[in-house]
């Protein structure tokens, strides 16, 4: 979820990163959104690795992943009608977001069923805490709010898609920072005790 963050190391999914998260609770949802499908749709395609000719393996990747989007949209729809709104057409976008197909293509594929799920459910996973990060903080210096509470003078340009990028290059910048730092720790050299 740190070295292998979705959003802030490996820089995928940027579209939805971007566009859907003026709000704490659209990362959220668009998180587990695309957790539910990456979960299901990368234990699906382990279990059927071996009967998926190589021709048509990314057609048939889309097949499965299309079909939990299908599931996950509905549901949005039937239950959350507000939230659907909002995240508008990048529900239906993750069929072909390339963090799922990616992971169906480099992982699920080529691993059993069980480490395809974890697998699925850390990328997921980092991927729901970067959107609900930035989001958070779009939502708290844009609008003032934090899940519909808080009162701040709101920074308009945080809630316009300038924002989105300016809080994901500092975001990534800070990711950098501690991971240059981390690795300076580590190899630097012991001092020796007399």
């Amino acid at each position: 979820m740190w070295d292998e963050s979705p959003i802030f190391r490996q820089l995928l999914g940027m579209c939805p990163t971007l566009a859907v998260t003026t709000t704490s609770v659209n990362g959220l949802s668009m998180g587990l959104a695309t957790s539910f499908v990456l979960v299901c749709s990368s234990t699906i395609i382990s279990f059927i690795r071996k009967l998926i000719p190589n021709q048509v393996r990314i057609a048939s990747y889309i097949v499965v992943i299309a079909t939990f989007v299908t599931v996950a949209d509905l549901f949005l729809k039937g239950n959350f009608p507000d939230i659907s709104k909002a995240l508008g057409p990048f529900v239906p976008l993750i069929v072909v977001n390339c963090i799922i197909l990616g992971r169906a293509e480099a992982y699920a594929s080529k691993h059993a069923p069980l480490p395809a799920f974890v697998d699925a459910v850390g990328m997921g996973t980092g991927f729901t805490i970067g959107l609900v990060v930035l989001g958070t903080i779009r939502e708290i210096l844009g609008s003032g709010t934090l899940f519909g509470f808080l009162s701040f003078e709101p920074w308009v340009i945080m809630i316009l898609p300038g924002g989105a990028f300016i809080t994901l290059g500092l975001l990534i910048g800070l990711m950098n920072a501690l991971k240059e730092r981390t690795t300076a720790k580590k190899s630097a050299p012991a001092c020796e005790v007399k």
